[in-house]
C-alpha cells in the first residue's frame, strides 16, 4: 500500500502571523483584538468552525457576521487572511519529495470559508497537493482530536502504520501519534525532509 503523508499548513508550509491577521481584522471591523477573541476566536466561534460546526462557507460567514454584529466583505476577509501568510519554499520542497514517495494531503485547522479559498490563499501548494487540500472542517473534527486523524485515514483507505503526519504544535502531533500514526514535530525543513525519508524506508 502506498504511504500517506499528511501535512499541516500554518507555521509548517507557510509562515502564519496571527497578530498581523488580527491587525488586519481590526482595521476591517474596528474591533480590538480583545473584542475579537471574546466574540469569535473562541470555542463557540473559530474553533467550532474548524470542527465543521458551520459546514459551508456561507454558514461560516453568516455566523461570523452575527457574532461580531456587522457585515464583512468576503474578498476583504480573504485578503486579510492571505496577507498573514508567507510560503516556506524549503518546506514545500519536502512535500514535493513526499509526493514522489507516496500520496500527500493537507490537514489544516481551519473553517469552511478558508477551505473555499485555499487555492487563492496558498497557491504554492496547488501544484504539489492538487485536489488534496483540506481543512479540518471537511472532516467535522479538529486537531488534536484523534477523530480527525481517523477520518483522514478512512478517507484515504490507509492504516495508521501507513501514515506520516507533521505539525508545529506538540498537541496535534500527540493526537496523531495516539492512534499509531508516525508523527513529526516540525522544527526545520531539513529535519522534516529527513523524517520523510526515514518513514519512506520503514
Amino acid at each position: 500500500m502506498t504511504k500517506l503523508f499528511i501535512f499541516d499548513m500554518d507555521d509548517v508550509l507557510y509562515d502564519y502571523d496571527w497578530r498581523h491577521r488580527m491587525a488586519g481584522m481590526t482595521a476591517l471591523t474596528g474591533l480590538s483584538l480583545g473584542e475579537m477573541r471574546r466574540l469569535w476566536w473562541n470555542d463557540e466561534g473559530e474553533w467550532a468552525a474548524e470542527a465543521g460546526v458551520f459546514a459551508t462557507p456561507e454558514a461560516y460567514l453568516h455566523a461570523f457576521e452575527a457574532a461580531i454584529g456587522q457585515a464583512v466583505n468576503e474578498e476583504e476577509w480573504v485578503r486579510v487572511r492571505g496577507a498573514a501568510m508567507t510560503p516556506r519554499p524549503e518546506a514545500i520542497a519536502a512535500v514535493e519529495r513526499a509526493s514522489e514517495l507516496g500520496d500527500v494531503t493537507l490537514l489544516t485547522n481551519n473553517g469552511a470559508l478558508t477551505a473555499k479559498h485555499l487555492r487563492t490563499l496558498a497557491p504554492d501548494l496547488v501544484p504539489v497537493f492538487g485536489e488534496h487540500l483540506y481543512t479540518s472542517s471537511h472532516y467535522s473534527a479538529r486537531k488534536p482530536d484523534p477523530v480527525v486523524f481517523e477520518r483522514v485515514l478512512a478517507a484515504y483507505g490507509r492504516q495508521a502504520s501507513e501514515a506520516f503526519f507533521v505539525d508545529d504544535m506538540p498537541g496535534n502531533v500527540a493526537g496523531a501519534a495516539s492512534i499509531g500514526i508516525t508523527a513529526h514535530l516540525y522544527r526545520s525543513p531539513a529535519a522534516l525532509l529527513a523524517a520523510i525519508e526515514e518513514f519512506a524506508r520503514s
